[in-house]
């Protein structure tokens, strides 16, 4: 063979491989090779400078790519994060790679379906569909240019509305194959909107930047951010450049497709779980080609390449979704950051409710701070009430001040949004008689009430049973549900308010495909005067016609063990509080607590959220916790305890004693057992993110050779944002 070369695979082991090749591939081309008695993808890195002969070399069975994936900006970017991240290169490649990549397929456009209208078709009025609105939608877009049926899924158009048009001859399908290149040019759609003061000095001091910076863009809900990165985008776009736009949920890329869509004659692409394969590739390859001028998708859309990028767009950078807890353990805000670096881009952080790590960046210059205290147009702030529920009966976790407050806003011809972060009927089930309450078996929790379906289910291991007639300890037939979840509350609702319809929005109600986006688009419509939902309902949705909002049941944060939950609380409020009176309508915000006098609850009320993040920045800084410190997470599993410990205590023990470099636990999660498991934790903090990457690297090798570690599952998470 004439070369030697390393490949990264998938596999968790911190190291590369040597091969023998015919060829030398392109450093970030994938390769097919044996790998014990499988075959894997993986990607060359490059000529073995040092060939490992300590094994026997097996030889490269294909090399799939000519040119290397992705650009070089990004493969710097996938070195840096495997660096960052103390993790396997050949898996954070995997990650970034699209599933049909990742088995080695062709990075290649394959044959499509084009939706097409037929001479027939062009010639129907719109107004003979008026009494079916779908297919008046749908065939209204494909009068207008012809859709693939990625661009029909992206756009959520009705399945059986295409079928009805096919069927009438209206429509037809067709074979294509995309271009691998496809120019565009920059054309807007829509008029912008006038700025106030805020928003334009704000697109231009993104505009007016010489070279790459951050940017966080705080502003209150409702103030008009979508506008902001509309007009900034537009500079971008203009020049031919390309934006990617991330999200926290799928719930909110359709949204924000329409925004842009509606000011932008552009093409956009999505990227997400809920696409097809095929689809996610196809996206993909749009972007890199340059085909695409914007790109949305969720965290993992961090890891497209794109041909000529020009802007980064974080929206509400403060929620956790934006992190990946399992696997590779990314912040996909700070990739961002970091990709905005490597390609010399802007990136502009928005929220209303900034992260403590974001919020310290700006007050210390690292970012540009842009903040717009107003809410756009003609929306004022929403009034603020503190509901004292001391002594005061509760049904279903209203009171009754509040069930007064909501029928005088329903009366109104106004909607009502209640918040209540706990799905099911009841978060436990209690014998009244003995006080038994239901356990899963596998965790250290309890079975949450599902009245609708008749189960008990664990919300953390998925177990489920029926709900049982009878209590396990005593027999007695008096069982009920302990606690409020969001199923209980929509049936007191009804009982209540019997001429409101009610609209549920949490993970139970909308798994079914399309439902998130149908109910939103109800919710928007005023089809439902009363909302009730978890955190689905809370992040970033416009509901025009919401002048109520209510948080139900917050106290569980204020004593919290997690040093974040005061933060989450706070963005919780803000978020919750944003989707009141953000039209012309003034708005309400209600919070339910035993506990009105707590300083925390006091701070947000009356000062609001910046200047309680800055006075928790103060107390973080005080007690030497992030963003004042750096943490890495071990953590580590087994079906037995002792192993566990163990386990992390040999970990511990490779640490140096130093006065800078702090080491706790062993320490059980949150929950210690949790599908069966027992879950313990180790916790590194030092002062210096420098100091803490050295530590690791020195550690980190020593690990294979430790005999206790093979008898759990551990992992490492760098700047980890749950303890659970």
């Amino acid at each position: 063979m004439a070369f030697i070369i390393q490949i990264a695979l998938p596999v968790p082991l911190p190291r590369l491989f040597d091969y023998d090749s015919e060829t030398l591939p392109a450093v970030g081309a994938r390769v097919r090779v044996p790998f014990g008695k499988r075959e894997l993808v993986g990607v060359c890195v490059g000529e073995a400078s040092a060939p490992d002969d300590s094994y026997q070399r097996k030889a490269v069975i294909e090399v799939i790519d000519e040119h290397a994936v992705w650009p070089a900006p990004m493969w710097q970017l996938l070195n840096w994060a495997s660096d960052y991240y103390h993790h396997s290169l050949g898996d954070v490649i995997q990650n970034a790679l699209p599933v049909l990549l990742r088995q080695g397929e062709r990075a290649s456009y394959q044959a499509t379906t084009r939706y097409q209208v037929t001479e027939q078709g062009a010639a129907v009025a719109l107004n003979d569909l008026k009494r079916a609105v779908q297919q008046q939608r749908l065939l209204a877009a494909l009068q207008q240019s012809a859709l693939l049926s990625r661009d029909i899924r992206m756009q959520e158009y009705s399945p059986s509305a295409l079928k009805a048009l096919q069927e009438k001859g209206w429509v037809e399908a067709v074979e294509h194959i995309p271009a691998a290149a496809q120019s565009w040019q920059f054309e807007i759609a829509a008029e912008p909107l006038q700025l106030n003061p805020e928003q334009a000095l704000a697109v231009a001091a993104i505009g007016a930047a010489k070279q790459a910076q951050t940017y966080l863009l705080q502003g209150v809900t409702g103030s008009g951010k979508t506008e902001v990165y509309l007009q900034a985008m537009a500079d971008v776009l203009r020049r031919g450049k390309q934006v990617l736009v991330l999200v926290p949920e799928i719930g909110l890329t359709p949204q924000t497709l329409r925004r842009f869509q509606k000011r932008f004659a552009v093409p956009v692409v999505m990227l997400h779980s809920a696409l097809s394969d095929r689809e996610r590739l196809d996206a993909w390859l749009d972007a890199r080609a340059g085909s695409a001028a914007i790109i949305i998708g969720t965290r993992s859309a961090i890891f497209t390449p794109c041909k000529a990028l020009g802007m980064i767009i974080v929206d509400e950078e403060h929620d956790g979704s934006l992190k990946q807890q399992d696997g590779f353990r990314y912040h996909a805000r700070d990739i961002a950051v970091m990709r905005g670096h490597e390609e010399q881009v802007p990136v502009i952080l928005g929220t209303a409710t900034p992260s403590l790590e974001s919020l310290n960046n700006a007050l210390n210059k690292r970012y540009a701070h842009l903040q717009l205290s107003q809410r756009a147009g003609q929306a004022i702030a929403a009034k603020h009430v503190l509901m004292d529920i001391k002594n005061l009966p509760l049904k279903a976790g209203l009171s009754q001040p509040l069930i007064q407050l909501m029928g005088e806003h329903l009366k109104a011809g106004q909607q009502v949004l209640l918040f209540l972060n706990r799905r099911g009927f009841a978060p436990a089930l209690l014998c009244h008689e003995c006080g038994w309450l239901a356990q899963c078996r596998r965790c250290d929790a309890y079975y949450t009430v599902h009245q609708g379906k008749r189960q008990l289910q664990c919300h953390h291991c998925g177990a489920q049973q029926p709900i049982p007639r009878q209590c396990h300890d005593c027999g007695s037939t008096q069982l009920i549900g302990r606690g409020v979840g969001t199923e209980q509350l929509e049936q007191t609702l009804h009982e209540k308010f019997p001429d409101y319809p009610v609209l549920r929005i949490d993970r139970d109600s909308t798994r079914k495909k399309g439902s998130l986006q149908q109910h939103l688009e109800d919710a928007r419509d005023n089809k439902y005067p009363i909302l009730v939902g978890t955190q689905m309902l809370a992040k970033g949705h416009h509901f025009p016609d919401v002048t109520l909002a209510a948080l139900l049941d917050v106290d569980g944060a204020l004593y919290s063990a997690d040093f974040r939950a005061a933060e989450r609380l706070g963005q919780m409020f803000t978020q919750v509080a944003g989707r009141a009176g953000r039209a012309s309508k003034p708005g309400t915000v209600v919070l339910q607590t035993h506990h009105p006098e707590h300083e925390l609850i006091q701070d947000l009320i009356n000062n609001g959220y910046s200047h309680f993040a800055e006075t928790a920045l103060r107390e973080r800084q005080l007690t030497h916790l992030p963003p004042f410190s750096q943490h890495a997470l071990f953590r580590a599993e087994a079906n037995n305890s002792e192993a566990v410990i163990a386990a992390l205590e040999s970990i511990a023990k490779l640490f140096p004693v130093r006065d800078d470099v702090i080491v706790l636990g062993p320490i059980p999660a949150v929950m210690e057992r949790r599908a069966g498991r027992y879950r313990y934790q180790l916790l590194l903090q030092t002062e210096q993110r420098g100091l803490r990457a050295q530590l690791l690297r020195y550690v980190l090798p020593h690990l294979e050779k430790l005999p206790e570690l093979r008898k759990v599952r551990w992992s490492l998470d760098i700047d980890p944002q749950d303890f659970s």
